[in-house]
């Protein structure tokens, strides 16, 4: 098992990003690496930390203003080579349609509910790895 994995964490809001961090501990599941966050709380900077590389999961607030999580997904999706897997994070369930039309591979609701975003982040991983290994 390589020893962590990188995930990005965009939002404007300090608090989502705090959740996120929170929800996650140091690993999110026993069989996946530790984590190490890289915070971005503007487009620019996820863009820079995708052009780097090394990022092993992209957690989006689809709540973010001015480029929301949802049109930032799909951009990346369009526009970066191997893009890692994006976990949205949506304001309520009926948004749902809106995280598949963005083409994440996995959403969950706001506020960050601690079980249901650590078992999706994990999975991601989980693919994400089990790919690059």
């Amino acid at each position: 098992m390589r020893p962590t994995a990188t995930v990005l964490v965009y939002s404007d809001d300090a608090n989502t990003r705090e959740q996120v961090r929170l929800a996650t501990g140091r690993r999110p599941a026993a069989d996946v690496p530790q984590v190490e966050f890289l915070e971005c709380a503007t487009l620019p900077a996820v863009l820079d930390a995708l052009d780097r590389g090394g990022v092993d999961v992209c957690v989006l607030d689809g709540e973010t203003v001015p480029a929301g999580g949802m049109g930032v997904c799909r951009q990346i999706k369009d526009e970066v080579f191997r893009c890692p897997p994006v976990l949205l994070l949506i304001g309520r369930p009926q948004d749902a349609w809106l995280a598949t039309w963005s083409r994440a591979d996995a959403a969950v609701t706001l506020p960050v509910e601690p079980v249901d975003f650590a078992n999706a982040l994990a999975s991601l991983l989980r693919d994400r790895l089990a790919v690059g290994a």
